[in-house]
């Protein structure tokens, strides 16, 4: 199901029996990808949650979309527009409130969960917005604080939760960039969980089964 009447497309899975205002999970794909493909394990996670998988608004050719552009070309190897990313912050941060507005969800129990791309803005929005935000489920991403809303230092993090997970042979974002997210956040005090799998750039089900444990105690 797409609802044209909120800023970023998406697709909705809506709880079973539901009678008040759900726990709802965000999800946000990664590069080149859209919101089918996170979508496709919506029906493994917990019933009570709603889910709703987000669309990217940057179209890629010839198919795919992207939070944010990536030049090759530079002389690291890779370059992000972090311009584009933040305004992708923005944007997610604003869907939030008009998905609590438009659907049947409860504002305090709030979980991300993101991919690549889609992880790297999942971080980004809860500590720029952490009041937003309860959960974050961050797979295969990392910590680009360039993109973090500037004094994110001096927010009110106590409630976040954070599950992070990476491949230790991931050839897209190495393990190194990944192994710097846990010192980070535990230098906010911020509560979170840090698991790698013996994986490439992807979700083995092993760290499936562990995210949906995570999910089913702290949503």
């Amino acid at each position: 199901m797409h609802t044209a009447n909120l800023s970023l497309d998406h697709v909705i899975k809506q709880p079973k029996g539901q009678t008040e205002k759900a726990p709802v999970v965000f999800m946000f794909h990664g590069y080149g990808s859209n919101e089918q493909d996170l979508f496709s394990f919506a029906s493994e996670l917990p019933e009570e949650f709603f889910v709703i998988s987000v669309k990217a608004p940057y179209p890629m050719q010839p198919s795919g979309n992207a939070w944010y552009a990536i030049y090759f070309d530079d002389a690291n190897g890779k370059f992000s527009d972090d311009e584009q990313a933040v305004e992708s912050r923005n944007l997610i941060a604003k869907f939030i409130d008009e998905a609590i507005t438009a659907y049947p969800i409860n504002k305090n129990k709030v979980t991300l969960l993101g991919f690549s791309q889609g992880s790297i803005l999942s971080y980004a929005v809860a500590l720029s917005y952490p009041e937003k935000v309860k959960n974050i489920v961050a797979l295969s991403g990392y910590v680009n604080k360039d993109i973090i809303k500037s004094g994110f230092e001096n927010n009110n993090f106590e409630h976040l939760n954070f599950y992070c997970s990476h491949g230790t042979v991931d050839q897209v974002i190495p393990i190194e960039w990944a192994r710097k997210t846990k010192p980070f956040l535990d230098h906010l005090n911020i509560k979170n969980t840090y698991s790698e799998f013996p994986v490439g750039h992807g979700v083995a089900p092993q760290n499936f089964y562990e995210l949906k444990e995570w999910l089913e105690k702290n949503g």
